[in-house]
C-alpha cells in the first residue's frame, strides 16, 4: 500500500504543479477488466448500451478485493442511505486514511462532501481519485455540477467533454445545449 506520507506530500505540492498528479492506480479493482469495459464504453452505439458498461464498470469500483475494505464501504454506504451524514462521512475519512489509494472511497466521500455543500473539500477529493483512476466519469460529472453551481461553465464544459470522452451518452451533457448533438468518442 502507499505511504499516507507520500499522498499527503503529492497533496500539499498539488497547488504548485502545472500538471495533474501522477496516476497512481487502484490495487483494489480488477484494472483488466475495468480497461476492457472502457474500450467497449468508448464505442457504444447507444445510450442502453452505454449504461449497461457503465453499470459493469461501477460494480468493479464498488467491489473492492480487500474483504475489510468492502465491509467498510458497505457501512458507509448504509449510514448514508440511513441519512446519518456524520458517520457515513467519518468511516469514508477513515477509509481513506488506511486506503489512500482506493479511488471509490475518495469519490464517495467526495460525493457526500457535495451533498453537504461542502463543494471546497468535494473538489479535493475528486482530485485525488482523479489521480488514481483518471478515468473516473463519475469524479469527471461531479466536478462539471461543483464548477456550474460555482458559475465556472469554461471549466465544467472542459470536464464535460473529458467525461463524454470517456463515456458518450452522460445525461449530464443535457447541461449543455452546446453538446446536444455531439456524441464524443475517442
Amino acid at each position: 500500500m502507499r505511504s499516507l506520507t507520500g499522498l499527503i506530500a503529492a497533496l500539499l505540492v498539488l497547488p504548485l504543479l502545472a500538471t495533474p498528479l501522477p496516476v497512481l492506480a487502484d490495487p483494489y479493482t480488477d484494472t483488466a477488466a475495468i480497461d476492457e469495459l472502457f474500450g467497449e464504453l468508448r464505442i457504444a452505439d447507444s445510450e442502453a448500451e452505454a449504461d449497461d458498461i457503465s453499470r459493469q464498470i461501477w460494480s468493479y469500483w464498488f467491489a473492492p478485493s480487500v474483504p475489510e475494505l468492502a465491509t467498510r464501504m458497505s457501512v458507509a454506504n448504509n449510514y448514508l442511505a440511513e441519512g446519518n451524514f456524520e458517520r457515513s462521512l467519518a468511516e469514508l475519512t477513515s477509509v481513506v486514511e488506511d486506503f489512500p489509494d482506493y479511488a471509490e472511497g475518495w469519490n464517495q466521500r467526495a460525493t457526500l462532501y457535495y451533498m453537504l455543500g461542502n463543494f471546497e473539500a468535494s473538489l479535493a477529493d475528486i482530485a485525488m481519485v482523479l489521480a488514481i483512476e483518471p478515468r473516473h466519469y463519475g469524479a469527471l460529472s461531479g466536478r462539471v455540477l461543483i464548477y456550474l453551481k460555482q458559475g465556472k461553465h469554461d471549466e465544467a464544459l472542459k470536464d464535460m467533454r473529458a467525461a463524454l470522452a470517456l463515456h458518450p451518452y452522460l445525461s449530464e451533457r443535457r447541461l449543455f445545449p452546446e453538446l446536444a448533438q455531439d456524441v464524443t468518442r475517442v
